[in-house]
């Protein structure tokens, strides 16, 4: 196997839960490969530098490992080594996300059962 799909591989590499939601990452712009934004059915091979964009952070990859089956976590990172640039990056923004849960007024009460009533009330729930 010289190439895997785009949609194929990001799920295999368990960056998405489901195929439809790596191809719909690939569609909205939030992969590029090797420079270039990146459709589902874009080949990639061993080597490619990737740039994935999702909740969990901004990554930047270099694939090592190719594969088509979704298999174990521990086989999953086996298939690509990110950046040093790209780890730092992802550290130190969580620190500051962590740093400014530290500042956050805390409730000084919680709310009683009336207080939850108005509130479900006023977001529209029943």
């Amino acid at each position: 196997m010289t190439s895997v799909r785009m949609d194929k591989w990001l799920w295999a590499a368990r960056f998405f839960k489901t195929r439809a939601l790596a191809s719909r990452a690939c569609d909205l712009g939030r992969i590029q490969s090797n420079g270039q934004l990146a459709k589902p059915a874009r080949a990639v091979s061993i080597g490619d530098m990737l740039q994935i964009k999702t909740e969990g952070g901004d990554f930047r990859i270099e694939v090592l490992l190719l594969s088509e089956m979704r298999g174990p976590a521990a086989v999953a990172q086996t298939l690509y080594r990110e950046t040093e640039a790209s780890r730092e990056a992802r550290q130190k923004l969580a620190e500051e996300i962590r740093m400014q849960r530290q500042f956050e007024a805390i409730p000084e009460i919680r709310p009683s059962k009336r207080d939850r009533r108005q509130l479900n009330r006023l977001r529209g729930r029943n």
